[in-house]
């Protein structure tokens, strides 16, 4: 696990090539105990990230994939689609560039790059300094991007109201039983690139049934960013997902 070889450390990335040269050197019981105070301070961080939201009325989602699943090209269509009606804005996860923040940007939505370096995950931490720079009104809707990996992200809370993750036709429908983590993390999983279903040999009711054998409560939409299948219904799902859960603050916070 990302969290025993440090890569979620704030001293620098740098520690973490350190730490591998010298890992031999520590007992399981160690490595446990080093894994467990990253958590608990990432859950710290993410506690008060939650604290946030609620106070503002935001709504967070955190996107999980592994790279190339559809993560961006998504969101731009989504945001795209909300902007005229929500206050939205992003945060990108990336070990490298900007590439995906300049996508983001280019639809008119602000949007925060995060480079991890040689880290495989955003932690709680990192996303609580980019809200800092993020001028998104009360009442909206942030979509944090996470790092292309099925593994790592979802152990770390990052404060976020829902982990979506997103599989695409292209890689298997056996995916949920080989990362399970991920699948049981998630609250919803998107089947991405519906499009390119006869050109590949994915089973959707393979798929569903294999994600909802590690988390029978997870939610399903098949879709297609290209082509638009599906988009309508995924939209006014996250719509109401904010419409209630932004009431569900007020009435707890008027309690």
């Amino acid at each position: 696990m990302c969290g025993v070889c440090g890569c979620s450390s704030h001293d620098g990335h740098a520690q973490n090539a350190q730490y591998h040269e010298h890992q031999h050197k520590h007992s399981t019981i160690e490595l446990h105990a080093v894994e467990l105070d990253i958590l608990a301070k990432n859950n710290a961080y993410a506690a008060e990230n939650r604290r946030r939201f609620e106070k503002n009325g935001i709504v967070a989602f955190n996107f999980l994939s592994s790279p190339g699943a559809g993560k961006t090209t998504l969101l731009v269509k989504t945001l795209a689609a909300l902007k005229a009606r929500l206050s939205v804005a992003v945060i990108e996860g990336d070990q490298e560039t900007s590439i995906d923040a300049h996508r983001i940007k280019a639809v008119g939505i602000p949007a925060v790059q995060i480079n991890t370096g040689r880290g495989c995950h955003l932690d709680a931490h990192m996303v609580g300094h980019a809200l800092d720079e993020i001028p998104l009104e009360p009442g909206g809707m942030l979509f944090i991007e996470n790092v292309g990996n099925l593994v790592c992200p979802a152990t770390f809370d990052l404060g976020e109201h829902q982990k979506i993750a997103i599989l695409s036709v292209t890689e298997g429908d056996d995916k949920p039983l080989k990362y399970p983590d991920t699948f049981a993390a998630a609250s919803t999983l998107i089947v991405s690139k519906s499009d390119l279903l006869p050109h590949v040999d994915f089973d959707v009711d393979r798929c569903i049934e294999n994600a909802r054998s590690i988390n029978p409560d997870i939610g399903v939409f098949t879709l297609s960013s290209r082509s638009g299948e599906g988009m309508e219904t995924w939209l006014g799902w996250l719509e109401n997902y904010a419409r209630r859960t932004s009431a569900n603050t007020e009435i707890a916070t008027h309690a």
